[in-house]
């Protein structure tokens, strides 16, 4: 394995990790004072609250739909500046989201020409997900983990 594909790697894993953060429960708690509690306590001057009983014991896992809009849009906005789109298999997509991410790119690219970066930003964020949502909404796609 040659030096030239380790900044690939490092980008695929940066992207892969963003989008699995949330899903895991990582980050600061709500205070945003970067350290956790015990259970059932409070932090110093602040009004103890009780669970709802409809809140889940446990963070919910990111939905295809929406795994497929964070990469597709992030990648997108990588690529948008490039002549080429690159591997999807570099970049951890499958054939159909890169299929996604190719139409998006070249929208995104006559919207930037036709009125600004700032738009071409909020189609690549509106297409990738209203496109992701279109791929999935019957569940996940047959064919193998890469279609």
């Amino acid at each position: 394995m040659g030096t030239g594909q380790a900044p690939w790697r490092a980008a695929v894993l940066g992207a892969v990790l963003l989008s699995v953060a949330p899903a895991t429960g990582c980050g600061e708690p709500s205070g945003g004072h970067g350290t956790d509690l015990a259970p059932g306590t409070t932090r110093p001057g602040a009004r103890p609250t009780s669970p709802s009983p409809n809140s889940p014991s446990s963070p919910t896992a990111t939905s295809p739909q929406e795994l497929c809009a964070r990469l597709v849009a992030s990648w997108s906005r990588e690529v948008l500046d490039s002549r080429t789109y690159g591997d999807y298999q570099s970049m951890g997509l499958s054939n159909g989201q890169y299929e996604i991410l190719m139409d998006v790119v070249d929208a995104a690219r006559s919207e930037r020409r036709r009125a600004g970066t700032r738009a071409a930003l909020r189609l690549i964020d509106h297409d990738s997900r209203e496109r992701c949502e279109r791929r999935y909404r019957d569940g996940n796609p047959t064919g193998g983990p890469w279609s």
